[in-house]
């Protein structure tokens, strides 16, 4: 069997730092969706350099590490009303 996968490049400064494309290729969502947690308080931590933000690789990872993790929901946030 073959599983055909789509494979992006993200570009990684020497320093550990990528800007808010590669950040969002490498998360897998858009670089919109990082702009909005951005302006929410919520999602990864960033820097400002320049007026630009870069996220850094072990922060990104730690953000990923931290996610809850649902069982059996297929990722969807189940509320039970009371």
């Amino acid at each position: 069997m073959k599983i055909d996968t789509d494979t992006q490049r993200v570009f990684i400064h020497p320093d550990g730092r990528m800007d808010r494309k590669n950040a969002a290729r490498y998360l897998g969502c858009s670089p919109k969706t990082l702009a909005d947690w951005a302006v929410k308080g919520q999602g990864p931590q960033y820097v400002l350099l320049g007026g630009r933000a870069f996220y850094f690789l072990e922060d990104l990872q730690s953000w990923v590490a931290a996610a809850p993790r649902l069982a059996g929901t297929g990722g969807r946030d189940i509320r039970v009303s009371d």
